[in-house]
């Protein structure tokens, strides 16, 4: 029996590292990770989407993203057949977001964000900002790897300025009941785990292990 291809692509920025911690039973399972490209000048994130797309060599693959991940995941599959879509600590649609990501698409706030500073953090975490802040600091200085500023830049905008406002009802949302990035309360149809953060690809990761096969085997 030939294995079940799944595609793995992290948050914003990060690297497949993410995913380290992650293991589907070998015997069924053939894991790829997928990393961020550095985008093209002006390019939308369906082209970006198409281009990512051309990644995926096996046929009807499983695409599994994180956050920002989820969302390429989503674009990824207009262009390419496949067996399921799961999504986790994401979004299925802008309807999903939080006030404050909606507020700053209207103000172009996002503008503002200082995207420089992702690209040090190495200087930025020589800085005092109290235990839990510093705590993840040094996650993001572990596990964030992309720190051009022109994707950053890129990245963040095309969050923000994401269209999709119907979700695809194929998707299979998992969603930590504690995410501060996207807040529960405004989530539909998503199987909650308990205590999840925005982080729970790592700090969940039992519960994943145990659930992820069961899940795309449904």
């Amino acid at each position: 029996m030939s294995k079940i291809p799944v595609y793995f692509m992290p948050g914003l920025a990060a690297s497949a590292q993410i995913f380290e911690r992650i293991v589907l039973p070998d015997a069924t399972f053939e894991t790829v990770l997928l990393e961020w490209e550095i985008p093209l000048d002006n390019e939308t994130l369906l082209q970006y989407a198409k281009r990512m797309s051309q990644k995926i060599t096996h046929p009807n693959p499983v695409l599994i993203g994180v956050s920002f991940g989820g969302i390429l995941v989503q674009e990824m599959a207009q262009f390419i057949q496949v067996r399921k879509v799961i999504i986790i600590s994401s979004v299925k649609t802008n309807l999903e977001f939080p006030i404050r990501m909606k507020l700053a698409k209207t103000t172009k706030a996002y503008k503002l964000i200082p995207t420089a500073l992702f690209a040090n953090i190495e200087s930025l975490s020589k800085f005092s900002f109290g235990e839990k802040i510093n705590q993840r600091l040094k996650l993001y200085e572990k596990f964030l790897r992309v720190r051009d500023k022109r994707y950053l830049d890129w990245a963040v905008e095309q969050v923000i300025l994401w269209t999709r406002n119907v979700a695809d009802k194929s998707v299979i949302h998992i969603h930590g009941d504690a995410d501060d990035v996207f807040p529960i309360k405004n989530i539909q149809n998503c199987i909650a785990v308990k205590g999840g953060t925005h982080v729970m690809i790592l700090s969940k990761y039992k519960w994943l292990n145990e659930n992820l096969p069961k899940i795309i085997l449904e």
